[in-house]
């Protein structure tokens, strides 16, 4: 039989009778309660931010890409090309050439982030669902050059998709214009291609302009080399494993990544930021818990005589203390199990039906994205159960002190 428990259970029980301290313990409760509730709920949002985020750099960004170590642009040769697609891992490689570019359209032009591909781009199918207009189409049957516009730059540019007779032009600087001014036509390369799509992502993607590889090569004058190698994974295998095989492939002349490298700074800034809301909600609960510090030390001042015939009964400091724990710990753990329930409850609510809205028109979802993880709610269980521990160990340790020093006397 647990003595400490069985008298914890009676004390608070029986002091809800008393309404002050009924009160204070009730505030306790609540108080707890709500921040216990408040942590998951901001924990779960965090969550639910990273989880949104990867899911717009799977729209766009490939699973792994290859860069040079120095420099922008690097050559690429057949058997190069050969040992990256043999990789094991490796479902599909693009070549890709990235720069910016300026883009006119009728009388409107602006500076877009121009992206050619190779015809193996369409194969990985990101992009299909980010259309909202025309299709993912490159290469016309009759070698027409296609270009898919992201809409921040078909807004930018007025672009039709549905007047075949405008071209897109994409102009970029000659590397040997020598000293011709940069406002003479002649000192910049000039292609024309014809918009073929529209995608719609997210903002930070507004000011891309997808184009055939060929195509833009001839704009920038690359020739065989390429800024990037974009790698697609085939399903199940593992980024890690695959990376670290592509290194060894390819040398320490370049530079592979995952995507969640290629994205560290976000997501990095995403977890200092729960880190901190954390550590911020923590403190939030510790203050709220301070009830429990006045209802027990209230409640040690009421049963007073009651814990000094438990001494003449032979109790010892120690299961004063414990009595008193116990009576803290109720406490904190029923508000604790009433946040946690409505916490979880919120969320669920929020996945289901997604009532609280962003308020954003750029963004990929209407409603506040949220995602419970397990280990957030035992994380949240265990730092209740460390303030439980602090607030409470001072009032039980003076309940047995004072009452065993009187006795001494």
């Amino acid at each position: 039989m647990n003595v400490p428990l069985r008298i914890a259970r009676r004390y608070f029980v029986s002091h809800k009778k008393r309404s002050f301290i009924s009160i204070i313990a009730l505030i306790a409760m609540v108080s707890v309660g709500v921040g216990t509730a408040a942590m998951v709920v901001v924990l779960s949002v965090f969550n639910g931010m990273e989880a949104l985020n990867r899911q717009i750099f799977k729209t766009f960004d490939a699973d792994i890409e290859i860069t040079a170590r120095e420099g922008r642009r690097f050559g690429v040769s057949e058997a190069f090309l050969d040992k990256i697609r043999k990789t094991e891992g490796v479902a599909v490689m693009t070549q890709v050439i990235e720069d910016n570019a300026l883009a006119r359209y009728r009388d409107n032009q602006t500076v877009v982030r121009l992206k050619g591909v190779d015809s193996t781009f369409a194969q990985r199918g990101q992009l299909d669902t980010a259309m909202i207009e025309g299709n993912l189409q490159l290469m016309g049957p009759n070698g027409t050059p296609f270009a898919v516009v992201s809409e921040g730059v078909r807004s930018a540019l007025l672009i039709s998709t549905n007047d075949p007779l405008t071209p897109l032009e994409l102009w970029y600087p000659r590397s040997d214009r020598r000293t011709l001014s940069l406002s003479s036509p002649d000192a910049f390369n000039q292609v024309s291609v014809r918009p073929g799509g529209t995608f719609f992502i997210e903002s930070r993607y507004d000011d891309y302009v997808i184009a055939p590889l060929s195509t833009v090569a001839t704009l920038l004058q690359y020739g065989r080399q390429r800024t990037t190698l974009e790698i697609q994974l085939k399903p199940g295998a593992s980024a890690d494993l695959v990376r670290d095989r592509l290194q060894r492939a390819v040398g320490e002349t370049f530079v592979v990544k995952d995507r969640d490298e290629l994205n560290a700074d976000l997501l990095r800034a995403i977890r200092v930021e729960k880190l901190f809301v954390t550590v911020t909600l923590s403190f939030i609960i510790l203050v709220a818990a301070i009830n429990i510090f006045f209802s027990l030390s209230m409640l040690a001042i009421e049963k007073k005589e009651d814990i000094r015939m438990l001494f003449a009964m032979g109790a010892t400091a120690s299961l004063v203390r414990r009595i008193f724990l116990s009576v803290g710990a109720i406490v904190a753990l029923s508000g604790a199990i009433l946040g946690l329930v409505v916490g979880v409850g919120l969320c669920w609510i929020q996945q289901k039906y997604m009532l609280v809205s962003m308020g954003m028109a750029s963004s990929l979802v209407d409603a506040y994205p949220v995602q419970l993880v397990w280990s957030d709610v035992l994380l949240t269980a265990l730092i209740i159960v460390a303030i439980t521990i602090a607030v409470s160990f001072v009032p039980a340790r003076r309940a047995a002190q004072t009452v065993n020093t009187s006795l001494l006397g």
